[in-house]
């Protein structure tokens, strides 16, 4: 006996239909019109989208960051991702300096066990390749971590030079593995950022003002070039503005296999919002920050005609009150993130496919199916198919919903979309076949998620 879900549209990254699709145990089993009913419990979605779960793979939970740790950690967070229809994310352990990559990857294993409400994948933030650090990068894709993230900000903290870069990159032609920039010419930001506290501008605001669009646009061109020299992929994380926008379209028409991200905050949000009185513009700090009005446009535009592959959320929060106040007196100080893990798929629904800026099968190529081809987990992950683990969201495009921090699930105080209407929303979620939200009420148990063990030479190397 199964689970036969019939009536509903099936939405693929390539087409749209109507079929019956039978769950049997944790993997789907037919998708097609007329499934006999047999003994199997029945579903009706009629009048519903049949979506692929999302996969976020842009997450930071449990991650400590400026004297502080982020709010939501892997039973609130991935919570909160499944409520709002994402039933897979891949977050970030981080390599301290001086240690193995092994240590990281243990303390993220712990940070999830017991926890994660929904499966998960791991990046590995390299932060030192010195000594055997090239043989660390081969034994975590041994483990599954299939990816490295590399940062190009944040002096003396995380960042790292291009020859460490350079290595990392050059590994990646050995084990197959990816690596994500984070793409800021930070020393140079780092400079902008001194003169301001010199001039007394302390205020939210100057952490977007210190860092300006070319400054992210160098950094793109520099890493896409390096990975050039290499002969290997790259993939650009959360990428913010039309300057570094610019750099992967025009490397991409060259052949280049660059690929990048951008977030729901850089599509809907600009620095007017933060324009506010005191310090309600905190809210708003992260890094890359919130760009001129004129960026978003040509950001949709870069989604749909594939310059940009995949949303992510880059969910990293902090609470207003006792974290982001960390830095009432000095900019630099305020904890960098925000909260969107539970929102991304309303937002994309509402403001991408409902205004036509997004086709319905964009959408799912953009949230699920894309993300699972890039990061080593497709046809297992990202597509309704025979076969596949039965990660589906029964989607209701026409329900109404307001997000607002008072109602939304993850432990923050604030929402960077308070008082955003949107239509189109989550019914069911079904994680490996369980229904795990049933009309915004989580039904799982924490610690269900399991650890996914990714596969190298994904999507991007073909």
């Amino acid at each position: 006996m199964g689970l036969l879900i019939r009536n509903g549209a099936v939405v693929t990254a390539e087409s749209t239909f109507g079929a019956d699709v039978l769950i049997e145990g944790e993997t789907i089993r037919e998708v097609r019109a007329g499934i006999p009913a047999d003994s199997h419990e029945i579903l009706d979605a009629a009048g519903m989208l049949l979506l692929p779960g999302g996969i976020d793979v842009h997450t930071h939970l449990d991650m400590p960051f400026g004297g502080t740790t982020s709010s939501d950690d892997f039973e609130t967070g991935t919570r909160a991702a499944a409520i709002g229809g994402t039933t897979t994310l891949i977050d970030f352990a981080i390599q301290a300096r001086g240690t193995k990559m092994r240590t990281a990857l243990d303390t993220w294993w712990k940070k999830a066990e017991g926890k994660a409400c929904i499966d998960y994948g791991l990046h590995m933030i390299v932060t030192d390749l010195g000594g055997a650090g090239l043989e660390d990068m081969d034994d975590m894709v041994n483990e599954g971590v299939a990816s490295f993230k590399l940062f190009m900000a944040y002096p003396n903290v995380l960042m790292v030079d291009d020859a460490t870069i350079f290595r990392a990159l050059r590994q990646t032609s050995k084990n197959g593995a990816l690596i994500c920039m984070h793409a800021e010419n930070g020393s140079v930001i780092d400079v902008i950022v001194q003169q301001a506290l010199a001039e007394g501008k302390t205020a939210p605001i100057y952490h977007a003002l210190t860092r300006p669009t070319l400054a992210e646009a160098e950094a793109v061109h520099r890493a896409i070039a390096l990975a050039e020299l290499a002969g290997v992929p790259v993939y650009i994380v959360h990428l913010s503005s039309e300057d570094a926008l610019n750099q992967v379209r025009e490397a991409r028409e060259r052949g280049i296999p660059a690929f990048a991200e951008t977030c729901p905050q850089y599509l809907l949000l600009s620095i007017d919002d933060m324009n506010v009185p005191g310090f309600e513009g905190a809210k708003y700090v992260f890094t890359p920050p919130l760009r001129e009005k004129k960026n978003p446009p040509k950001l949709w535009d870069g989604l749909k005609d594939d310059h940009l592959q995949i949303v992510s959320t880059d969910h990293c929060p902090f609470c207003f009150e006792d974290q982001k106040i960390l830095g009432k007196d000095d900019f630099t100080k305020i904890p960098n993130g925000g909260p969107g893990i539970e929102n991304r798929l309303q937002l994309l629904h509402h403001h991408g496919v409902r205004t036509g800026k997004l086709t319905l099968n964009r959408f799912v190529e953009t949230v699920s199916t894309t993300p699972a081809r890039i990061f080593g987990m497709y046809p297992k992950k990202g597509v309704i198919a025979p076969g596949s683990d039965a990660d589906l969201v029964v989607w209701d495009p026409e329900a109404e919903h307001l997000i607002s921090a008072k109602t939304h699930n993850m432990r923050c105080d604030y929402s960077m979309f308070e008082g955003f209407r949107v239509k189109g929303n989550a019914r069911q979620v079904f994680s490996r076949g369980e229904c795990v939200v049933n009309g915004g009420n989580y039904l799982g148990k924490a610690g269900r998620g399991r650890y996914l063990r990714r596969t190298a030479r994904g999507g991007a190397w073909k």
